[in-house]
């Protein structure tokens, strides 16, 4: 196992309840790393979903400056947002539904996902409004069964889709699928989608199509599977400094976590034993000893599956959530010397990225799922704080 990555201290700035401190830097340094992993491909940052909690807007420019070639968003509205902001880096939007913008996205020069024929006729439509040709990328369902278009249905899309190509409505640009079980480099299903999307890039080649960019891998494929690389990978967990694998931590592939979530604590006091902790009273104490209270809860995207297990460090001291997480706030059993180590205003780590510091995936365990869910649910009402050496 590779050495921790130095980083730099993460504090909570005075006044706050809360926030989550984002290192741009990490994210940068996680994109130059995936660029290791994958040196022949180009990289898509993937920043759908705010990033995946960590700030669209900031979290694209910190990958741009780490070499990522292109970004990816599911919904238009993010492309958009980027567009907005002035970023003019090329960007794959591929989530769309009928009467989505795709006549703004066209203006933008945003690189649209096609899944089903009445996509490219609303995307044919919104073009000749637009009077300028959309670019498109073709999905292929190699196996998932979730978006993308069947292998039966797969011929027909090529042909509609070159079609509106000669009458210069579209430019056909892309093609594209997603992995079921990447995150299990050896799972036999990974083989066969694998074999589906070369044998459908290879039908498409025959009736005409040429592709600038061929794309499968997510972020565990980009780690694992060179063999799925093709002209670009698309990872985005990793981006974040997040492993994706289970069992295998983020600086084994010269990652670090970017997001540090921080509360303050507003109030500590004695407890005698015996007395039940928060709603329901699920948590009772076993002697006389000290609560924290941490004003954060489930409307912050604390995880109330969490409740009498998620980890929490104060002062370098880790501690355990004491009954029931709250809407706005949960409860920390310190022990009977806790009143003498810790005091209203200090900063409660959540998770983090120094050495000793709980995880994300430590988080995701507490609560029964996984890391991608627990960054991503950090709700608006928590304020993101963004830090660089660099910028």
């Amino acid at each position: 196992m590779s050495e921790p990555i130095p980083m730099p201290r993460i504090e909570l700035p005075p006044g706050l309840p809360s926030a989550a401190v984002i290192d741009l830097d990490a994210i940068a340094d996680n994109v130059r790393a995936l660029r290791s992993h994958a040196p022949k491909a180009q990289l898509m940052a993937v920043v759908k979903a705010d990033a995946y909690g960590h700030g669209l807007v900031p979290s694209a420019r910190a990958a741009l400056a780490g070499g990522a070639a292109w970004l990816g968003t599911a919904q238009i509205t993010e492309a958009l947002a980027l567009r907005a902001a002035g970023i003019q880096a090329p960007v794959l939007s591929w989530l769309t539904v009928p009467g989505d913008r795709f006549q703004q996205a066209i203006q933008q020069n945003i690189d649209l996902g096609v899944s089903a024929g009445w996509a490219l006729t609303e995307i044919a439509a919104a073009a000749r409004e637009a009077g300028t040709p959309a670019r498109v990328q073709l999905k292929v369902d190699t196996g998932l069964n979730r978006n993308g278009c069947t292998l039966d249905d797969w011929p027909q899309l090529i042909e509609d889709a070159l079609k509106l190509q000669a009458e210069g409505l579209i430019s056909v640009v892309g093609a594209f699928s997603h992995f079921v079980s990447a995150d299990a480099p050896g799972d036999p299903v990974n083989v066969e989608q694998l074999a589906n999307f070369v044998a459908a890039l290879d039908q498409a080649h025959t009736a005409g199509a040429r592709f600038e960019v061929r794309h499968m891998a997510n972020s565990p494929a980009t780690l694992t599977n060179p063999a799925a690389h093709f002209d670009l990978v698309r990872p985005g967990l990793a981006v974040y400094g997040l492993s994706p694998l289970a069992g295998r931590e983020p600086a084994e592939f010269g990652l670090r976590p970017a997001m540090n979530l921080l509360g303050r604590v507003t109030n500590v006091k004695k407890v005698a034993a015996g007395q039940g902790i928060s709603y329901g009273h699920t948590y009772t104490t076993g002697e006389d000893t000290s609560v924290a209270v941490i004003p954060l809860g489930y409307g912050d995207g604390i995880p109330r599956h969490a409740s009498s297990s998620g980890p929490v460090q104060i002062a370098g001291q880790q501690y355990r959530i004491a009954g029931r997480v709250c809407m706005d706030q949960f409860v920390l059993d310190l022990g009977p010397a806790g009143l003498d180590k810790i005091e209203a205003g200090d900063t409660a780590v959540l998770f983090g990225s120094a050495a000793g510091q709980p995880s994300a995936q430590d988080w995701a365990d507490a609560a029964g799922t996984i890391n991608y869910e627990i960054v991503t649910r950090v709700a608006a009402r928590v304020p993101r704080l963004y830090v660089s050496d660099q910028r």
